[in-house]
């Protein structure tokens, strides 16, 4: 048997991102990166397997094992994130996935490529144990490689996009010129690539499936656009582009890949994700009448991201035919002035009428709102939250403010000398280890605890309830008063508490 050229790996760690919410409550995505790396070299005529080991469950030993048997020519960990800017919170489980590899085969040759890696690639290289990294957005520069590595003599200064160890005359990393965006996303980023993963074990957010929690399966993930034109402090979602370009497939393409994943998988449920599906007309209304005129257009469940400032009224009734019940809504902040310096200018009026419009429409919201942004105090925190009860959205993220790697938060925080978290998980919103950002005026571990409140809090409410209960019925009341009866175990909180215990008890607080 021919060896396997490429073994892409989605490294997971559900356990370390989402604590005990993991289990049951969050979504298992396919892997979109993993999918268009494989449909990309698939069409350059190399041997392509994925190993999702988040669906499969598989930990690193178990990898390493599976990586010393199948022997590829070269492993590609993927660590892209389901959430645009989650890249880094992933990195911890890579990393661990990386070393049981090298300890498994020493010499297996891995390259590492994601938005972390993107915006942070050589210190990379000094971190984790592999042999390569890609700076940009990885197809290009992964096949290159391929091709490099099938030389007697590799050369690997020749590889656009490479982040490398040179060992001529010392052992340093060098990085080469990045590749060129691809330019026809639908010819070379089609990610034709499902028969490859295991479908079965995918499913969508719980709140998805409000009033019919059994439909999470099976689900999956497709893209309309890569990138996104607008420049928010706090996102790190074009790090492996390096520009803020639109990228967008052609809405046919589109709609047959829906077509595909209906009649092959029977999947009715989707996430649509694009950092922003609702900014260009053309391009969403194309989308939404091929969708509509499908006779199974009614059976669909697909959620997808807008700003408040890109939803038109006038489109919302396309949007329901063509199956989009869900709208997440980037609303970020309860205060006005906070709203300014994250470039999110729209008053809370305006907000909640556009929130009602979609409503109206029969799509449900979801409102993402962010505590802990650079002018943020408790006070406006507080604001934030009382706009969110306000809107009484049919469900409400709420987040930590995160300087991710590849942000112009990060590099503010790196600027400032800003506390960061000791590990990449403590990047996660949901991890044991979380550490927001400080502001100028609220300690981390205050906006930690406000965060977490605040969600108890929310998802408490006798008007949310009874407004998920008149919406979705008694069992998905009873779901969610069940998610929101456990509190996040916080290293940030149980700490701080641990020394006030100590200095209460007259001992010196540890440092």
């Amino acid at each position: 048997m021919p060896q396997l050229d490429l073994l892409l790996i989605n490294p997971g760690g559900r356990d370390l991102i989402y604590q005990d919410l993991g289990e049951e409550l969050t979504a298992v995505e396919p892997p979109l990166w993993c999918r268009l790396i494989a449909g990309y070299a698939l069409d350059r005529g190399y041997s392509v397997r994925i190993i999702d080991s988040e669906a499969e469950n598989k930990g690193p030993e178990a990898l390493a094992r599976e990586v010393a048997e199948l022997k590829p020519r070269l492993v590609g960990m993927v660590v892209f994130g389901h959430q645009p800017s989650a890249s880094t919170q992933q990195m911890t489980a890579a990393g661990k996935t990386c070393r049981a590899i090298k300890t498994e085969s020493p010499r297996q040759k891995i390259v590492i490529a994601g938005g972390h890696v993107a915006a942070l690639p050589e210190r990379t290289m000094h971190e984790e144990a592999v042999d390569f990294a890609c700076d940009g957005e990885g197809p290009a520069t992964i096949c290159q490689l391929l091709e490099a590595l099938s030389a007697a003599d590799p050369d690997f200064s020749k590889v656009e996009g490479l982040v490398w160890w040179d060992g001529n005359p010392f052992r340093q990393v060098r990085n080469n010129p990045k590749a060129a965006l691809i330019k026809d996303v639908d010819a070379d980023l089609h990610g034709n690539a499902w028969h490859l993963l295991p479908m079965s074990k995918y499913r969508a957010h719980n709140w998805q499936c409000f009033g019919d929690l059994e439909s999470r399966k099976p689900y999956a993930s497709i893209y309309t656009s890569l990138g996104c034109p607008y420049q928010c402090t706090f996102c790190c979602i074009n790090a492996p582009f390096g520009v803020n370009r639109y990228r967008m497939r052609n809405p046919d393409r589109v709609v047959e890949e829906i077509d595909l994943l209906y009649h092959t998988y029977g999947v009715k449920t989707y996430k649509i994700i694009d950092e922003m599906f609702i900014l260009n007309d053309r391009h969403v209304t194309g989308i939404c009448e091929r969708l509509a005129s499908k006779p199974y257009a009614p059976e669909l469940n697909i959620w997808a991201y807008a700003r408040v400032d890109t939803v038109k009224p006038a489109r919302l009734n396309l949007l329901r035919a063509a199956g989009i019940r869900w709208l997440a809504l980037g609303i970020e902040s309860g205060s006005e002035h906070v709203r300014d310096g994250a470039e999110k200018s729209l008053d809370s009026d305006d907000i909640l009428a556009i929130v009602n419009e979609v409503r109206k429409a029969g799509i449900n919201v979801i409102g993402n709102f962010i505590f802990g942004l650079p002018d943020d105090d408790l006070v406006s925190m507080g604001e934030t939250l009382a706009l969110a009860k306000d809107l009484n959205c049919e469900f409400a993220n709420f987040y930590s403010a995160m300087a991710y790697p590849g942000s112009r938060l990060y590099d503010l925080a790196i600027q400032n000398n800003w506390d960061l978290p000791g590990s990449w998980s403590g990047f996660s919103q949901h991890s044991y280890d979380c550490q927001p950002l400080r502001t100028e005026r609220v300690p981390a571990a205050d906006v930690l605890r406000f965060r977490d409140d605040a969600f108890l809090e929310y998802f408490g409410d006798e008007k949310y309830l009874d407004m998920v209960s008149r919406k979705f019925g008694m069992e998905t009341r009873r779901h969610i008063e069940s998610m929101s009866s456990v509190r996040l175990r916080r290293k940030l909180l149980e700490e701080r508490s641990e020394n006030l215990r100590t200095t209460q008890a007259g001992m010196p607080v540890p440092h």
